[in-house]
């Protein structure tokens, strides 16, 4: 067989494929560098070791001091191919290992040397020189310092200014950026608000988080910052730790809320807010481990409300409000009374702000109002509304107005004043069934329902009698002696003497207790309606409850007095029981119960425990009186 080739050609061949092949360096490349030159000792810096074609065998060490606190490290690898000219490619194989560090103390520092052993050689890399002052410093990242720029390509360069895929995206709730403290880092409190700079009312919502980069156990006690100056109102107050990821410094944590809560300044003015604290149990079972923790300080601009502010306004009337008014019925008979709802909603400090007063014509008497609140937090942000309930009670017939109420406040996001107005509101009053015309202005309430009630108006059966009389004279048309009721007359005297004489004897032997077992005895029949009201006190008919609190009292009053009090009013009944001889502290609590028991009738139902103290007034007026 011929050969088709020689052994000269094939190793020509050969060497021309090595020719174009990539071109690998064989030459070690070893050197670390920082991201600036001048820290503060609240700040951190990077430091970059690069090793560039070492054998995978080769072990890397890098720098210790104790002059530098290490927060973090990360490693990452590339493979650089790089073509110049018409030359064969070169190809590196490249690692970076990155360190997150924070000077402990300040001054002129070294970052020691990195060493890297491979093939039974050891190679290290310059030492770094940097300063660092005290606090912070916060200059941008300079120029790397320490052996030899970097002319390769970062490999990282484009996840640097990627969003943080942890960050926490709540835009009502833009907490600062917190420090990592020095010889905590692994697990410290911090404490943020979402502003710092607002208007005297305006809220601002304080956050209080525990980050940790090691497991929890529980939280033992938590001390909240001392908050002068400020109406606090609870937002959120987690009962389980509950964590989320934040990065801090390029560090990642756990982050677990503890409380959050609503702040609104009351004065204007630098107000600063103490640190809190708190016990922290970190590990399980027979593992854990308890440290205290204390938050950093925070301060607050609190800004006057600005000129021009209606006058008589309240520092509370800040947010942003809506008012209206809610009439039961806007025509009614004498006698009945009419709900009034003054209903202020919106957002702000729902608990401290008051609405305008409900007022009207003499005609119209108003009582004083009951007050409810409902409040629902939105995106850490107070609202609700404030309801307050008046009841009116017509005096006589006609037609009268409810003039239009005026809540002028300041709107913080438009930074000007508004007003929140409602419209007035037209009342009827018409006669009762009776046609009753008006009212006196000293009837209780309980009164004015008896008086509501009974017919008006009505004939008796004898018709209507005449203005005057018609008188005429006539003589007798026989003596009086002579007259049949003579006699009777006559004896009538005797009669009636012997009848008193009669009703003495059977008045003696009837009367069988004295003065003293009447006083018990009346006392005794009271007792018994007041436990009846007993009964009736948890019951929802507030009014059954207190009908019968007010009969009981009046009936002790009448026994003891001796005369009907029924029709009295509260000034009259005073001076009666002062003329006497009842002392003011008695009189003081016998007004107390009636003019309870009045409003609660009318008032729309009173809580249980002023029902108690109620009932324990009106025991202890009789128990006194009789004992």
């Amino acid at each position: 067989m011929r050969r088709t080739g020689s052994g000269r050609t094939a190793l020509l061949a050969v060497l021309a494929l090595l020719a174009t092949a990539p071109a690998w360096a064989a030459e070690i490349e070893f050197y670390q560098t920082v991201d600036r030159t001048e820290v503060g000792t609240d700040d951190t810096f990077k430091l970059t070791v690069v090793v560039v074609d070492a054998p995978s065998n080769a072990q890397v060490r890098l720098p210790e001091s104790n002059d530098f606190e290490v927060l973090s490290s990360s490693r990452g690898s590339q493979r650089s191919i790089s073509l110049s000219g018409g030359g064969p490619a070169v190809i590196q194989d490249i690692t970076r290992h990155e360190l997150l560090m924070r000077p402990l103390r300040a001054g002129k520092l070294t970052i020691p040397p990195s060493t890297l052993t491979a093939g039974g050689r050891t190679y290290r890399t310059d030492a770094v020189q940097l300063t660092a002052r005290e606090g912070r410093v916060g200059n941008a990242p300079q120029a790397q310092q320490g052996g030899r720029p970097s002319s390769l390509p970062d490999p990282f360069r484009n996840f640097r200014n990627m969003p943080d895929p942890f960050g926490d995206d709540d835009s009502d709730l833009n907490d600062d950026e917190p420090v990592i403290p020095r010889g905590d880092s692994d697990l410290f409190l911090r404490a943020s608000l979402d502003r710092d700079d607002l208007y005297v009312g305006e809220q601002a919502t304080l956050s209080l988080y525990i980050y940790s980069r090691v497991d929890l156990s529980s939280v033992d006690a938590v001390t909240m910052p001392k908050l002068e100056g400020f109406w606090t109102e609870e937002v959120e107050s987690p009962t389980q730790l509950t964590g989320e990821q934040k990065v801090v410094d390029g560090i990642p944590y756990r982050a677990y809320l503890l409380r959050r809560r609503a702040l609104f300044p009351v004065k204007s003015g630098t107000l600063l807010i103490t640190p809190a604290e708190a016990d922290i149990t970190t590990g399980f079972l027979f593992a854990g481990h308890r440290v205290h923790r204390v938050s950093n300080g925070l301060k607050v601009k609190v800004r006057p409300l600005p000129n021009g502010a209606p006058p008589n306004m309240s520092n509370a009337n800040v947010g942003s409000w809506r008012m209206s008014l809610d009439v039961s019925q806007t025509r009614v008979e004498l006698g009945q009374p009419i709900t009034v709802k003054v209903i202020l909603e919106g957002q702000g400090n729902v608990k401290n702000v008051t609405p305008p007063k409900l007022t009207g014509p003499a005609a119209l008497k108003i009582y004083e109002p009951t007050t409810t609140d409902r409040i629902t937090p939105n995106r850490n942000r107070i609202q609700g509304r404030r309801v307050v309930e008046y009841l009116v009670m017509p005096q006589r017939t006609g037609t009268f107005t409810l003039p239009e109420l005026r809540f002028p406040y300041f709107d913080p996001s438009r930074r000007q004043y508004e007003v929140a107005r409602t419209d007035p509101i037209t009342l009827t009053v018409e006669a009762g069934a009776g046609g009753v015309s008006s009212l006196p202005s000293a009837m209780t309430p309980a009164q004015v329902a008896d008086a509501a009630n009974e017919q008006k108006n009505v004939l008796s059966t004898g018709g209507l009698r005449p203005v005057r009389a018609q008188a005429h004279f006539v003589g007798p048309s026989q003596p009086v002696w002579m007259r049949p009721f003579f006699i009777a007359g006559v004896l009538a005297p005797l009669g009636l003497l012997a009848g008193v004489a009669f009703v003495g004897g059977m008045r003696g032997r009837l009367a069988t207790r004295s003065e003293a077992g009447r006083g018990r005895q009346q006392a005794k029949a009271a007792r018994k309606r007041l436990a009846e009201a007993e009964k009736l006190k948890a019951g929802s008919d507030a009014g059954a409850f207190y009908v019968e609190v007010e009969k009981a009292m009046v009936g002790f009053l009448e026994a003891q007095l001796g005369f009907p009090v029924g029709g009295l009013t509260r000034e009259a009944l005073g001076e009666k029981l002062a003329a006497a001889g009842v002392d003011a502290e008695r009189s003081a609590r016998v007004l107390f119960v009636l003019e309870a028991c009045d409003l609660g009738r009318y008032g729309g139902g009173v809580e249980p425990g002023e029902r108690r103290k109620v009932l324990a007034t009106a025991a202890a007026v009789m128990e006194g009186w009789a004992g």
